[in-house]
Formats: structure tokens, C-alpha cells, sequence
């Protein structure tokens, strides 16, 4: 077993040597540290555990902490990887699947704890095995058992009980910069509901792939709980619980809250960007308009998702065979009306109404369905959210307020049948078949719902009785399927990982006051290009996640050519120092060079201690 880590360090030193050419901005530079000795080793930032030289050793009064031996990073690196691939062989026969997960999203974590910069690079290199366990889907297991799974604070939480603390709080962070934080209020956690001070995990995961897609540096990510209660009484009657137990602040109160975090990042870190995730709908709305325009922040449930859709029914057209300016004619249902599904049915307006001119007939091809079935005009206590969505009655034909998912299919006939209602098995036998009578040459199915037991429909259960000739794509990962006479069904992770990612990276490099529906929809027209029309007709929608960094760097680059023609960009202070006119002056391909060139990518860096 040594003999073969050492082959595998060879590889892997071959390997990562070969792929540091691949960014500009891998020369380690200097860190400027105040630490010394054993402070040094319990610092996951700067650690670098048996990697120290020992010039290091010697100058930073670790000589006597450490073992004699000096591993290289290679050799760290190859350890690490041989004891995950260990796990993975010794339960690959194991029944229980979510503990599988969860041991595996131990050992990443034990790591991340340690030495972020070996934790970061082994997530890079590999992203597709490891964005499932730190991402979507283990991430709801780990959110579901956080008390249990505790044993290092990572981010910070601020509560009710903290009101009027806030603004001195803030400055409890190490770190003098912050560009990018994920907030959370654990109302929502994917489709798991209401899980307190156990959201955390979601910020979490959620800059692990910042920092993985779009090489946002690890010590400028914060993520925070938002913690104002829980209306959950199971997590309340729990004592284990980690949160406040008590019932959620409602309206003023809880605004006031969110008030005042927000005026005290922005009074510390005025540059930061924003990103809400998985706030309860009324908040999510309710937020989103309260800030967008006061500074730079957007809601992934609501944009991220909606953008991540919206470049997958433009993909669906390009698989039909037909002209993207066919779009406005595709008949779309969407089941699902809470953040999330609303997000998608407004960007998807939107973009109807650029390509025709005509915003109010924008919707009249959207379908949106809730728990009570189609929703339209007639409808009693309509959430407002809805209202612009909801059918007119004059214009319905045969559909009636309420129908049900299946009349709905059987009666449109639709191109595109999508979910995000949270509710697994929700597109079953029967409303699967009913698609095979769709009036598209290639129907699509969307199980969008997170986690993996809460998609709508499996891929096998979609190809089976859709038909093989369908579209697939669903929030969670699933194997691709197999036909029969070499036949593949093709599966499509629609996941906001292929845009959250560019989004905020956009926003950050160039320097953009606000996140606009313009940079939004950048966003969204950028990965439905990304794909080549052979791909396309394969009915491959999204790209590999092996690409992520390359998807990254378009996505980002689209949204700072958008900030600048909105004239929102006001230029990046980073190492590089570019204004706004210099932005301006970029073509497409060197933005996007520019974009990669701030990216952060881990290696050891030397370590200079400031007397």
C-alpha cells in the first residue's frame, strides 16, 4: 500500500504540474502572517501540516511540533486520496446509503478542518466526485444531522438574542477582507423545510464551490447563520439542538434583524457581495426587493435557479431542431410555485418578452401549478408573488382553476414539464405517459427538486414511460441511463453550481453595484451557448462538472460585460488593479482572460511572519 501512494504521488506531482500552466495566477505568493508555533498548525489557512520546510520550521518556531519528515504537498496529496479511495472500496457494498454519504463527507470535512489549502486542491481536481458530498445532495443529510456532526465552528452566526451587538460582532472575524458572503436564515433548507441553526451547512457547501468553480479565495469567504428562531419542534424539543428555541421572529422584528447585519457587514466589508440562499418564500421575495438596489446581493433560490432553467429550456429548443426564436412558442408547466419555481416563470417572461417586444403576452405559454393545482385569476388568497402568473379565465379553454398536474399535461400538451415543487415521485406513470402525447419532436422533463429524494421523478422512470427520445435534466445528480441497442439517455444536472458561481464571480471582478436582471440573463444566454450543437442533439444540455472552472470563467465574464454596459462596473482592486474604463476597453476573449486571472487556486505559500 505505501509503495503504491508513492507511485500515485509521481502521478499526481506529473498531473498537477501539467495542469498549473493552465492558470496564471498559481505562483504563490508570500503570506504575511502574525501567528507563531503550535497557532500556526491550528490555523486550517495557513497550516500546511508535515509540508513545512524546515527553513520554515526554524523561523516560525515549529521545529520539535512537527515529525522529522518533510512530505510534499505531492505526497499529501496522494495520502489523502489513497485513504478516500480506501472508504469508497471498503462500503461500496454497504445498504445503507446515507451513512455512506456522511462518512464520506467526514473524512473531506476532517481535512477542510486541517489544511484548507490541501482540502481545496483535492476539490478541484476532483470536482465530480467530490461536489455531490460537500454539495448537493449530502449536503441535506449534513444539514438534517449537524448537532450530532458539530465539532468545529466554521463561519459565524448571529442571532436574535445578539440585536444591538452586531455592528462589534462583525469585527470577531480574522479576516481583514470579505468578498463574498452566504447567508442564511435556515427557514428553507432545499426541500427539507425548516432546520434553524442546521442551515449552516448550506453557506458552507456553498462557498466550498465558490471557491472550487470560481477560485474565490478561501480567507475572503464568510458564511453566516442568520439564527432567529425555528418553528421546527422537533429541533426545539432536541437537546442537542444548537440553535435559539423559540418560535421565528416575524415581520418588523425579523426585517430589523436582517437590518442590522446587513449595516454592519457593509459598514466593515462595503464591497462585499451578498448571496441569500434558502430563505422561506415570503422572505426570499421580501428581501431580495428590500436590497437589490441598495447594494450589491441576489437570491440563488430565486435568480440562480431561475437562470440555471432558463438555460436549460433554451438548450431543450437547440435539442428540438429549432431556431432559439422559437422559444416564446414552447408551452411550458411548472409545478411548483415558491421561490424557486416563481423565479424561474418571471426570468422566463423576461426572457419571452426581449425576443417578442411584447411583455404582456410574455406568460401566456407558462403554466404554473401549486399544491392546489393550476393556479389562474380565480383563485382565492393568491399570494401576490403569483398573481402576475396566474391564467386569466377568458383564456384558458378547456383548463380549470385547480386542475390537476395530470389534467394540466393532458390537456396542454406541453414542450417542457418542470419541477420544483420539493414533493419526490410527484411525476408519476401516469403524467410521465400523458408527455408522450406532448405536441414538441422532443419533450422535456425538469425534476429539479433538491435533495435527491425529493426529485419529482428518477431518470429511469422518465425515460421509461416519457419515452427515450425525451430531454432529462433534475437538480441531484443521477447515473445516465441505459436504452438498449447502445442506446444512452442522456442526464442533465440542472444545478445552480453551473451559475451562482460565475454570478458572484462576475459581480466581484467587476466591481458592479448591483446584480441586475440584464447580468442575470447574461448569465443564463452564456451556459445555453456553452454546449456545441453535437451535444445538443445528444439532448446533453449542461456541461461536464469536470468543466467548472472553464463554465465559471464564461459565465463570470458575461456578467461583467453586462455590469459594464449597464454601466454598474466600477472595477476591481484586486492584484491586478483594473478600473472600469480598462473593463470597458476588454473584448469578449479577454474578459474572460481576465476573469481567470483572478482566480485562486491553493498552493503552499511562504510564510512570513510580521514581527
Amino acid at each position: 500500500m505505501v509503495h503504491g501512494m508513492w507511485n500515485m504521488a509521481r502521478f499526481v506531482a506529473s498531473r498537477l504540474s501539467r495542469s498549473r500552466r493552465c492558470f496564471s495566477s498559481m505562483i504563490p505568493r508570500p503570506c504575511i502572517i502574525h501567528k507563531r508555533g503550535a497557532d500556526i498548525l491550528h490555523d486550517p489557512w495557513i497550516n500546511k501540516d508535515t509540508g513545512f520546510p524546515l527553513t520554515e520550521r526554524n523561523r516560525l518556531g515549529l521545529r520539535g511540533l512537527l515529525p522529522p519528515r518533510v512530505i510534499s504537498f505531492e505526497q499529501q496529496y496522494a495520502r489523502f486520496i489513497e485513504s478516500y479511495r480506501s472508504l469508497e472500496k471498503n462500503t461500496q457494498n454497504e445498504a445503507d446509503t446515507s451513512a455512506v454519504a456522511l462518512a464520506k463527507w467526514r473524512i473531506l470535512n476532517r481535512l477542510h478542518d486541517r489544511n484548507e489549502t490541501l482540502y481545496f486542491r483535492v476539490l478541484i481536481d476532483n470536482i465530480k466526485d467530490f461536489a455531490p458530498i460537500i454539495y448537493t445532495p449530502t449536503v441535506g443529510l449534513v444539514c438534517q444531522n449537524y448537532s450530532g456532526l458539530f465539532r468545529r465552528p466554521r463561519g459565524m452566526y448571529f442571532s436574535a438574542k445578539d440585536k444591538g451587538e452586531m455592528m462589534s460582532m462583525i469585527y470577531n472575524w480574522p479576516s481583514e477582507r470579505v468578498d463574498m458572503i452566504v447567508l442564511t436564515d435556515g427557514s428553507r433548507i432545499l426541500g427539507l423545510g425548516d432546520l434553524g441553526v442546521h442551515g449552516i451547512g448550506i453557506p458552507i457547501g456553498k462557498l466550498d464551490m465558490y471557491v472550487a468553480a470560481a477560485g474565490l479565495n478561501p480567507q475572503r469567504i464568510l458564511p453566516v447563520m442568520l439564527d432567529v428562531g425555528t418553528n421546527n419542534l422537533k429541533l426545539i424539543d432536541d437537546p442537542l439542538y444548537l440553535g435559539l428555541r423559540q418560535p421565528r421572529l416575524e415581520g418588523e422584528e425579523y426585517l430589523s434583524i436582517i437590518d442590522e447585519f446587513i449595516e454592519a457587514v457593509l459598514t466593515r466589508w462595503p464591497k462585499a457581495i451578498i448571496q441569500f440562499e434558502d430563505f422561506q418564500m415570503k422572505w426570499a421575495f421580501e428581501t431580495l426587493k428590500r436590497y437589490r438596489r441598495r447594494f450589491c446581493m441576489f437570491n440563488d433560490d430565486v435568480q440562480g435557479t431561475a437562470g440555471v432553467a432558463l438555460a436549460g429550456l433554451l438548450g431543450t429548443v437547440r435539442a428540438q431542431g429549432r431556431p432559439l426564436d422559437h422559444f416564446p412558442n414552447q408551452k411550458i408547466v411548472v409545478v411548483g410555485a415558491g421561490s424557486a419555481g416563481l423565479g424561474v416563470v418571471s426570468m422566463t417572461v423576461q426572457a419571452v418578452a426581449k425576443m417578442t417586444g411584447k411583455a404582456e403576452t410574455a406568460a401566456q405559454n407558462i403554466f404554473l401549478l401549486d399544491k392546489d393545482g393550476l393556479i389562474t385569476k380565480e383563485r382565492k388568497n393568491l399570494d401576490p408573488a403569483a398573481v402576475p402568473f396566474a391564467k386569466d379565465p377568458g383564456q384558458m379553454g378547456e383548463l380549470r382553476d385547480g386542475d390537476s398536474l395530470r389534467e394540466v399535461v393532458k390537456k396542454v400538451k406541453p414542450d417542457v414539464l418542470l419541477g420544483l415543487s420539493g414533493v419526490g415521485g410527484l411525476f408519476d406513470e401516469e403524467v410521465l405517459k400523458a408527455m408522450r402525447e406532448s405536441g414538441s419532436s422532443r419533450p422535456a422533463i425538469f425534476a429539479m427538486s433538491n435533495p435527491t429524494m425529493n426529485a419529482e421523478c428518477t431518470a429511469a422512470e422518465a425515460f421509461k414511460y416519457a419515452g427515450e427520445n425525451i430531454v432529462f435534466a433534475s437538480g441531484s445528480p443521477f447515473e445516465n441511463v441505459k436504452l438498449g441497442k447502445g442506446k444512452v439517455g442522456y442526464v442533465n444536472q440542472a444545478n445552480n453550481m453551473y451559475l451562482f458561481p460565475g454570478i458572484g464571480m462576475g459581480a466581484l471582478v467587476s466591481g458592479a453595484r448591483f446584480v441586475t436582471d440584464g447580468m442575470l440573463q447574461a448569465a443564463a444566454e452564456r451556459l445555453a451557448s456553452y454546449m456545441t450543437d453535437e451535444e445538443i442533439q445528444k439532448g446533453i444540455l449542461f456541461p461536464s462538472v469536470n468543466s467548472i472552472r472553464d463554465i465559471t470563467a464564461e459565465v463570470g465574464a458575461a456578467v461583467v460585460r453586462a455590469a459594464v454596459e449597464e454601466q454598474l462596473a466600477e472595477g476591481y482592486e484586486g492584484y491586478l488593479g483594473v478600473g472600469p474604463k480598462d473593463l470597458a476597453k476588454m473584448s469578449q476573449e479577454e474578459t474572460v482572460k481576465y476573469v481567470r486571472r483572478n482566480m485562486w487556486y491553493p498552493n503552499y505559500s511562504p510564510l512570513v511572519q510580521e514581527k
